[in-house]
Order: C-alpha cells, then structure tokens, then sequence
C-alpha cells in the first residue's frame, strides 16, 4: 500500500511538473507515444517543458525578435532509425505553451548542419511550433565520421537523410506532435532556411510537394553536385598555375572591378546591380602596385590577372567549355581562394573551403586521408563529372519541373545575394530561368528575387530581404503575391554611424531593381524593369 502510495505521488508531482498551468496540456513522454512512421523505429522520445531563448542567427530568415524574453515550450527529441537502414537519427520538436498561432514550421540548416535544436526558437518566438532534424549526424560531427561507411565506400543511408529523407520525416513528425499536443492539426505549415536550407526548402518543393504551404528559400544551395565542385576550382586552379594569391592582391582586383562596374547602374554606393554589363579586365591591373599594408606592397604580374580571370570565369574543361559558373565580379575571392601568408604577401599557403574540400575528399575520392592540396586539373575534372554521375538525382536539388509542388497549391519565395561568395548566383538565375520555360505561369506559385549587395545569406553593403517570411505568409493566407521584397541595406566602415539605412524594394524576376533617380537610400528612387 505504501509504495503505491508514493508511486501515485511521484505520478501528481511528474504530471504537476510537466502540465501547463494556463493549458492543461501534459509535455511528457506519454503524450506522444503513438508518434511514429511506417518507415522508421522509434528509439527513444524525450518531451519537457522548457524555456526557449532566441538564438540570433539572421541566416534562417525569421522574425526579428526581442534577445531578453524566453518561450515556454514543450521540447521534443525523438531519436529514430529508418528500418534496415541502420541509420539514427533525431529530429526536435517545439510546441509553445501559450500562443500558437496555429502554424507549423521546419527549419533548415547550413553547411553540412541539417538543423539545429536552437534554431527552433526563432520559430517559437513568432508563435509557431516548430521542428528541425540532425539528418543523422550531430553538429560537431566530422564529414568523414558519417560520410563513409568504411575507407572507399560513401554510406549511402547518412547521404539519402542528408539529402532529403530526413527533411519529409522531420516534417510529418512534427505536424503529428503538433497535433497530438494541442489537440488539433496546424492550419499552415511553412519552410525557413538560407544555404543548405535554402536547398532544403528546394528539395520539398520538388519531392514532397504536399509538406508545406509555404517555403522561404535563400540563398539556395541547388545545383549541389555541380556548385560543391566549382567551389574548389580556385584552390585546384592555384596548384595548375603554381600561383598562390595573398588576400591584398585578391581584394584589389575586386575593388578595382567595382570602380569599373559600380556606376553602371546609375548609383555610386560600392554595389554592382548590373552584373551582366561589367566587362572589367583583369589584365588592366598588372603592372601597377598595391598596398598590402603600412609597410608592404605587392606588384600585380600577368599570372594574377590570368588566375583571377579564371576564377570569375568557373571552372572548364580541356575544350575550354563552361563546368559551372564563377563568382560575381564584387563577390569577395578569398572565401574560396583563401590562403594563409607569413607576410601580407609572401609564402602563401593554400586554404580551401571546407565543404569543397570534403567532397572531394570524402565523396568523391572516398578517401579520408587525401591530401585535396594535391588534385591535379585531370582528376579535379574526372571528379566534377563523377560528381555529376553519382550524385546529381540525390541531392543535385535542380528538378525545375514544379508541376506537383503547383498542384498542391504550394507557395515559394526564393532570394539570392547577387555577390554571394559561396553560392553562384547565377546557378539560381540559372535554375529559375528553366523553371519558368517549363511553365510560363509558374510566378503564380514560385517567386525568386535579386538582392543587389547582398553576402551569403546575411551580411554585405547591400539589400537584405529580412521581411520575407511576412511576405511568403501574406501569399498563401491571403492570396496577396509578392511583386517585391522590402530589403534594408545596413552602412559599413568608418563613417557607417553616419549614414543613413537604405531601403530598396526588390523585384520579381525577370525585372531587376533599377535606380531612377533621386536620394539613393530610399526605396522610391528605384523601380523594377
């Protein structure tokens, strides 16, 4: 009697701890025991209350919100594996006490992070509940910790969660705890990510075109198995023409173009708007001596203006052919063509991107030890197309044939930082443009704007659509589409405190944001043409 006494006490207080006062709804384990999926074994499920802080991270698109508040949430991590694939993975899962507005929300990751538990608070933030997935790999994890199975062979089960499969788990798990948490399903159910989960955002629009209402895709990273590999054509292209750059001499060549290009589009403000107009040379540099520091200059030889011009130009084959794109003549050059000097000038050493550099190593040379220091053009070559062969229907995330995702009723708003310095832009632009000859109508459900200025996801001197997520909303609850994006351009450098914010509305594609005239940081002095 005793001890079912203090079992039925134990039982109040754990109910007491773990039920909401305001809601009466219980955040315990038992709540969500029916959770689960034809495809998958549950492990394990998790379920506590918990106090979300704001994680700030502007990569992922979400509301801007107040630092000094916390959300009472119900946490969940559920820990899977797909059967017969001897996978594990977790997927977490945000429900706020108070406040849902109704909506569902998954959120995406960058690099070879699917997805965070902390991101989630973004979401909660703004009222929505919320789930994101480690796609079977924690973030700290090294590639080649979950990228091979053995020395020469990819595990294919960690590529297909990566890719894709995880993302359709992630979002019916939550949908389903959503449900079984507040007792009736979500009436919306959105996608927020930039970079990879940008491409993320991609690939539910074309493989699980019935997850989500709406999708918030920026800076995207589709095309993966052809733009990965362009990623490493500046560091391969330095051992071919045994150059290696210091960031002084790169940084001039990128300031120099802007002086060209900047004014093209009627505005001096450091910004190329019109990239297609600029036919800066490189070779106009050689000769002429750059300031590297107080006490250190460098002369500018024919063999940089040669390496320059074929980073911008991306990478080629032996018949001079065009692989993929290059980057944007304002893009920064040293993310991908880093190296470390001893002086500001002298004894550069090679410092490729990581991700370019584990895709060759890992996936593609399947051979961790590889030094990537030592791919010759002739294998860099026979890896881009094997790249290509292998991997183009797993993750190459550049089906333009949305006629699901449409049929669905689906919404997507997708942008891009036109000097992004990771992703091409023109990889994007590229994507877009075969989207729209496949279907003509497709601005009735797939919107991509230009973001003149704009870094990789965030950052830069230019226009940064920081408002998208107010848009894509207003597009599938109201049937208001988006002709433009509000952006904001933050000034940089010494006088930055100075200046005035810009404000510039971007434009749907095909239309570019074109200045008419008036003061440049006011979103009136530009229009769409």
């Amino acid at each position: 009697m005793v001890s079912s006494y203090v079992y039925l006490l134990g039982l109040s207080q754990f109910l007491t701890s773990a039920l909401s006062a305001n809601t009466g709804r219980v955040c315990a384990p038992e709540t969500f025991a029916s959770l689960s999926l034809p495809s998958i074994d549950v492990l394990s499920i998790d379920a506590k209350l918990n106090n979300a802080s704001f994680d700030v991270d502007d990569s992922t698109n979400a509301y801007p919100v107040a630092t000094n508040k916390t959300v009472e949430v119900c946490q969940l991590t559920v820990n899977y594996t797909h059967l017969g694939w001897n996978d594990n993975v977790t997927t977490w899962i945000s429900l706020p006490v108070d406040n849902w507005n109704g909506r569902f929300m998954g959120m995406g990751g960058g690099g070879w992070i699917m997805g965070t538990r902390g991101r989630l608070s973004q979401a909660v933030f703004g009222g929505y509940a919320a789930a994101s997935t480690n796609g079977g790999h924690d973030e700290a994890a090294t590639v080649k910790s979950w990228g091979l199975s053995s020395e020469g062979n990819v595990n294919w089960a960690n590529m297909q969660d990566f890719s894709a499969v995880s993302l359709d788990d992630t979002a019916s798990l939550g949908k389903a705890a959503t449900k079984m948490f507040y007792g009736k399903p979500h009436k919306y159910a959105y996608w927020n990510g930039c970079s990879t989960g940008g491409r993320q955002g991609h690939m539910m629009a074309q493989r699980y075109p019935t997850q989500y209402d709406g999708i918030l895709a920026g800076s995207p990273a589709i095309n993966w198995d052809k733009f990965i590999p362009s990623e490493f054509w500046p560091q391969m292209l330095m051992n071919a023409l045994d150059y290696y750059p210091s960031a002084c001499e790169l940084n001039a060549f990128t300031e120099h173009a802007i002086d060209e290009c900047d004014a093209l589009d009627g505005v001096k403000d450091r910004i190329i708007s019109v990239p297609g107009l600029c036919k800066y040379n490189a070779t106009s540099l050689v000769g002429k001596t750059v300031q590297c520091s107080s006490n250190s200059t460098v002369k500018i030889t024919p063999k940089a203006a040669k390496y320059v011009t074929l980073v911008w130009a991306g990478p080629q084959d032996p018949s001079g052919s065009s692989l993929w794109y290059g980057l944007s003549h304002d893009a920064t050059l040293t993310r991908l063509a880093g190296t470390n000097c001893t002086l500001p000038s002298k004894n550069c050493q090679p410092i490729p991107f990581q991700i370019s550099a584990d895709w060759q190593q890992i996936f593609l040379a399947r051979n961790s030890s590889l030094d990537v220091a030592d791919i010759t053009y002739t294998e860099y070559i026979r890896h881009f197309r094997q790249s290509v062969n292998e991997y183009s229907s797993i993750i190459g995330t550049r089906d333009p044939d949305l006629t699901d995702f449409k049929q669905a009723g689906g919404k997507m708003i997708a942008w891009h930082g036109m000097k992004d310095p990771l992703i091409f832009f023109n990889g994007t632009e590229n994507y877009y443009r075969q989207a729209m000859e496949i279907d003509p109508s497709i601005q009735d459900y797939y919107r991509f704007f230009a973001a003149p200025g704009a870094d990789h996801c965030k950052g830069g001197i230019g226009f940064y659509p920081g408002s998208s997520l107010d848009s894509l909303v207003n597009w599938v609850e109201n049937g208001t589409a988006p002709d433009t994006l509000r952006a904001i351009a933050t000034p940089t450098g010494t006088d930055s405190a100075k200046l005035p914010l810009r404000t510039a509305d971007l434009c749907a594609y095909p239309k570019f944001l074109t200045y008419v005239g008036g003061d440049a940081s006011k979103a009136s002095s530009f229009t769409c043409k």
